[in-house]
């Protein structure tokens, strides 16, 4: 296990992987359950993920990703949500604090109100939530796979709308980003690109 600042410097965004490396499901969901403690707004939990390992799925994703080889050599590519609408989840995500007494039932109902008022009817609001704790929890997945001994990079660059129709996604449903994961092809890395001293990008007052 690696310290924190250690794993922070180790961290890399891969560009190619070994081929013909499976990462046990088991292995997945147990870094899952570490994602799942990212913040999110309201604790309302707006990331989903879909882990494509399936060589004819993964095909289309690529195709959504312009061709990007990449996610040919990964051993997955892990598509990352945000639901709009999650907000709409928030009675059943309280209720087990009203139930343990936790909270009274006057403060549970006043913070169903202040969730609903936040979000309902807000489009722009929704797909920017949507997409700023997708964002969180994605960057606390990709920690948690380093840890673990995976390497991953995060993607941009892609078709939405066709990552969508690949996955039979729902309108709610933001494709924030792609994340290919696997093992690092060692012998194509290359050298860390210029990062900005604190100074350039940093204020205090």
């Amino acid at each position: 296990m690696s310290t924190f600042s250690e794993l922070v410097q180790a961290r890399r965004s891969a560009n190619n992987f070994v081929e013909g490396i499976k990462i046990p499901q088991s292995e997945l969901e147990e870094m899952f359950s570490l994602a799942r403690l990212a913040p999110s707004a309201y604790n309302l939990q707006h990331t989903h993920y879909k882990v494509v390992s399936d060589e004819d799925l993964k095909g289309k994703i690529r195709e959504a990703a312009y061709g990007q080889y990449k996610i040919h050599t990964a051993s997955a590519v892990i598509v990352v949500l945000g639901d709009k609408n999650a907000y709409l989840q928030a009675s059943e995500i309280y209720s087990g604090l009203k139930m343990l007494g936790a909270m009274s039932e006057d403060a549970f109902d006043q913070t169903i109100a202040d969730i609903h008022n936040a979000y309902a009817g807000k489009d722009a609001f929704q797909h920017d939530e949507a997409i700023r704790n997708a964002s969180l929890s994605a960057m606390q997945f990709m920690l948690i796979a380093k840890d673990k001994g995976w390497d991953t990079c995060p993607m941009i660059g892609f078709d939405a709308q066709a990552v969508k129709a690949a996955l039979n996604l729902s309108d709610n449903m933001v494709p924030v980003m792609l994340i290919t994961i696997g093992k690092d092809n060692k012998h194509k890395i290359r050298p860390r690109g210029y990062r900005k001293p604190v100074n350039e990008f940093v204020e205090f007052f």
